[in-house]
């Protein structure tokens, strides 16, 4: 820490204590004033640097333009905030099946050969193939599947093939949360729940979106300090 410079109020020891001296406030002994030390700008650069929290966790910046994807689903007036695919785990138990079943049709696939039985062989690479084009098929899904925030509403976009829009107005939205299980605080991610004052409603949980705080705060910045979006907006073109 850098010394106060002379001269200043509390740069020396005193009689009076206040609430910059340490020490027992019964004790009639001169007492050291925390006043003598600052944090100079350096120091304060250091201190963030090793990860000190010191405010608000900061978020991503604001994409400035939707995929070709998602912006066949957007009006021209309507301004885009950002779109997310659900998380990596959300694929876990497919990667899982597939080296699973790979190593077990292996072994068998060799085994069935080492005893001259290829028709039996045969048919089980026909089934380790069909089980790889359905994962493939799901993580083509997963691919496709998009999260969209936009000034207006918020987006559900699903499917390859055949396709699902689902949406809310932000305007409709009445209660907003998101769920963490443990493993999902371990790998960042969470789902979300939405309630309108309608009765039926096209989107009302999505599953295992990533950076779930962040989100739930983009959002909801969205809802109330749209002013504050378009700040950050505008800042963000001026330093571009």
């Amino acid at each position: 820490m850098a010394p106060r410079e002379s001269g200043s109020p509390d740069d020396e020891f005193d009689d009076d204590m206040d609430y910059m001296d340490v020490g027992d406030s019964g004790d009639d002994t001169p007492t050291e004033d925390l006043g003598d030390y600052l944090i100079d700008d350096e120091e304060m650069a250091n201190l963030n640097q090793a990860g000190e929290a010191l405010g608000p966790r900061r978020m991503q910046p604001l994409e400035e333009k939707p995929s070709a994807y998602v912006a066949r689903y957007l009006f021209p007036t309507e301004k885009f905030r950002g779109e997310w695919r659900k998380h990596w785990t959300y694929l876990a138990d497919r990667f899982a099946i597939g080296a699973v079943g790979t190593f077990a049709f292996g072994w068998l696939w060799g085994w069935l050969t080492k005893h001259d039985d290829g028709t039996a062989a045969a048919m089980v690479l026909i089934i380790w193939a069909i089980l790889m084009i359905v994962i493939a098929w799901r993580i083509a899904d997963w691919y496709f599947d998009r999260f969209v925030l936009t000034n207006k509403r918020i987006m559900s976009i699903s499917g390859m093939f055949s396709r699902t829009v689902g949406m809310m107005p932000l305007l409709r939205v009445t209660d907003m949360k998101y769920e963490q299980t443990p493993w999902g605080r371990l790998f960042n991610y969470g789902n979300f729940v939405v309630e309108s004052a309608g009765q039926d409603q096209a989107l009302r949980e999505v599953k295992h979106l990533p950076n779930p705080n962040e989100l739930y705060l983009r959002i909801v910045e969205e809802m109330y300090e749209p002013e504050a979006v378009e700040a950050k907006l505008t800042q963000s073109m001026d330093d571009s």
